[in-house]
This record gives C-alpha cells, structure tokens and sequence, in this order.
C-alpha cells in the first residue's frame, strides 16, 4: 500500500492552515431583560475586526428547545438552525451569566441536545455578572465540556458589575483592560482551533 496514496497534499495541508476558522459565538441567556446582547455585540465586533476568524451566533434565547431531551417534530425544526452552526464550527465562544453561581439552564438545555458537534473542538469562555464577574458560571462549564471531549482555553473575559462597566449605547467606558483580555483568549482560541482542525483533517476524532 502506498502510504502517500491517503495523504492530504501540501497545497491542501496548506490552504487548512491558513483559512479563517469558523467560530460560532454561543449566547448563553434567554432571562427576561437580559444583558447579554450588549457583551455579544461588543465581542462580535473584537472577533470581526480579525481576519483569522468567521462568527456565527446561536442565541440560546432564539433556540424553542424542550428540556425533555425527546426528539418530537418541534425539537427537530429547532435543531435544524442550531446543529449546522455548531457542527460546522471549528471552534466556539461561549457566553454565559451567572445565575445563582452556575450558568443558565437554556444553556444546559442546549449544550446536552448536542454531543459530537463539540468533540475536539476548542472552547473560549466570556462570562458578567456581579462581583464575581460569572467566573463560578465558567469553571462549571469547563468541567462540562472537559465530559464532551471539548478543550476550554486557559484565559477568559469576564466582565464584573457588568451593568456599570457600559454605558446607555453599549459602548465600554474603559475598554483597554477588556479589549487585551479579549485578544489574548481569541489568540488562543485561534492556536488550539488550528491546531485541533488540522489533527481532525489527519485523524478524525474517536474519543
């Protein structure tokens, strides 16, 4: 048998290596009045200006999704949007309040309808909430998704008192501190999403 016969080309490892990853930003909330929208839009706007990556929003509050886990014709047309998204993506971001020091239940919902999407797949997490940022709400998810074969990056965003840290348009009053932390979580999430795509092009994923 030839061995070079299977192998992926040098043009094609190559034109891998160097297409923007397709992230799929998830919004983690469906409370009523919910701040959420206003961190989604200032992330969306960090991760477009980079050239290396190409966004996607599942919107947990968009997503009719019961919590029977039951296959019925309404959680079928509610995957139809949802399912793509995620398994075409080759990395996520993940944002989620915290909710009485854990993440929200429709985000619950929505991560246990889905298992292989997430496999070998890197996971970026941006939490807000009160004093505590949402920080109880991420180290909750990494055990989560360290269970479905996903890989969580070390830094995150988190926003603290999150309400007093925008202002009525939206807009960051002191945007130096979340604009490097952001960065630096995207820069990595960038690293392991490359990474991870090239190992799943060579092997694909039997975990």
């Amino acid at each position: 048998m030839n061995p070079t016969a299977t192998a992926p080309s040098a043009t094609a490892s190559s034109a891998a290596a160097t297409d923007p990853l397709r992230l799929t930003l998830v919004v983690g909330s469906n409370r009523h009045g919910r701040f959420g929208p206003v961190v989604a839009d200032w992330l969306l706007t960090r991760i477009r200006e980079r050239e290396d990556l190409v966004a996607e929003v599942v919107d947990v509050a968009e997503a009719a999704l019961p919590m029977s886990l039951e296959p019925t014709p309404e959680a079928t047309a509610a995957l139809s949007g949802i399912t793509p998204k995620l398994a075409g993506a080759d990395a996520f971001v993940v944002l989620t309040p915290e909710y009485n020091h854990s993440f929200p239940a429709g985000l619950k919902n929505l991560v246990d309808w889905h298992f292989t999407e997430w496999q070998a797949k890197p996971v970026g997490l941006v939490s807000y909430g009160g004093l505590s940022g949402g920080l109880r709400a991420v180290e909750h998810l990494r055990q989560v998704f360290a269970e479905l074969h996903a890989v969580t990056v070390r830094d995150t965003v988190s926003f603290h008192n999150a309400g007093a840290a925008f202002d009525d348009r939206g807009a960051l009053r002191d945007p130096s501190g979340p604009d490097a932390a952001a960065k630096t979580m995207l820069d990595q999430l960038v690293w392991w999403g490359g990474a991870l795509r090239e190992a799943r092009q060579r092997r694909p994923y039997g975990g």
